[in-house]
């Protein structure tokens, strides 16, 4: 009797053991076959004020994505701290894929790399998804001003130290280390205005005749240079833009300088790696549609697409070369 029951308390063992095990083995297929969740809705962050060209090309990026997912992607906008405040509240969400945000270069790398920032985030916070945009710097003045090249700005900084006006959309922003490296190639000392809420009021600023010169995106000033209320002096890229053409590079008038906005798509670190590869594949789904580049294109911004290995080399490039700049950015 003893026996019996020793052998059927095996096999029950041995059953069970073979289901817990069966289990186990189709358990990431279903993480992947059952996100997203039907009407469940997924919450995109954006740490920048909308309006600006982040918030154009997330919300054109979420369209997009909702086809795919067949679930909305709704954008939420939480500016503040040039993007640190979306940063935080992204790494902080639980990581379950339905909450992803909104990464831009240099803001989320130099948040964490400044101790006085006190950044509760770093790159391993991040689960990176793609890289989504490079939209090169400009500078731009109202239509009217009396500067008419990159130069005239320059000269005017160096006869008048500190009297000429410019914008960026917060300290260590691309605008801002781009400003502290022009003012140490030429000499020049600018008064800097950091707009932490982004672009649009930084733009509103300039036009209002508030501020001289903005320091800026080729895809933020699009419709106002269409418009013919601002005009653009020079690109900081190694090609003109096809958005401004005969509009000349710094380089091509005779300052070698490059920076730009790079913008990409993250989820909180922890997020399942079944339900990751939904989500980029999605990004890079959107992407390659005629009908995401010709929106893209109209709004002036540049497509860069990156998967998640090639996007997190990216960010560590430009983790080296911001390591470099930060002590020039000491106010």
């Amino acid at each position: 009797m003893l026996r019996r029951r020793s052998g059927v308390s095996a096999w029950i063992g041995l059953v069970l053991g073979c289901f817990l095990v069966n289990v186990a083995l189709q358990t990431p297929v279903s993480a992947a076959a059952t996100f997203p969740q039907k009407g469940k809705p997924i919450q995109m962050i954006l740490g920048f004020a909308a309006g600006g060209s982040s918030d154009v090309g997330a919300r054109l990026l979420a369209r997009g994505m909702e086809k795919e997912l067949g679930t909305s992607v709704v954008v939420v906008n939480k500016p503040g701290a040039g993007g640190q405040v979306g940063y935080t509240e992204l790494v902080r969400a639980k990581p379950d894929g339905y909450t992803i945000g909104n990464v831009n270069f240099p803001s989320a790398i130099s948040s964490y790399l400044d101790p006085a920032r006190k950044a509760v985030f770093t790159k391993s916070s991040f689960q990176l998804l793609a890289l989504h945009v490079v939209d090169p710097g400009v500078i731009a003045v109202r239509a009217e001003s009396r500067f008419k090249s990159v130069k005239d700005v320059i000269d005017a900084a160096k006869a008048a130290p500190l009297k000429v006006s410019i914008t960026t959309t917060g300290i260590k922003t691309h605008e801002h280390f781009a400003i502290l490296k022009l003012q140490q190639m030429t000499g020049a000392q600018f008064a800097m205005v950091h707009f932490a809420q982004g672009s649009v009021p930084a733009i509103m600023a300039v036009l209002g005749g508030k501020i001289d010169v903005e320091c800026d995106n080729v895809g933020d000033l699009l419709p106002h240079v269409q418009s013919g209320a601002m005009r653009i002096l020079g690109v900081m890229d190694d090609e003109e833009s096809p958005f401004y053409p005969g509009v000349k590079t710094f380089a091509e008038q005779g300052y070698k300088l490059y920076s730009s906005s790079s913008r990409g798509f993250a989820a909180p670190q922890g997020t399942p790696k079944e339900v990751v590869q939904v989500l980029s594949q999605a990004i890079k789904k959107v992407v390659a549609t005629e009908e995401h580049k010709k929106k893209m294109t109209e709004m002036g911004l540049t497509l860069r697409y990156m998967d998640t290995d090639q996007f997190g080399k990216y960010w560590d490039e430009n983790e080296k070369m911001l390591t470099e700049l930060m002590p020039l950015a000491k106010d």
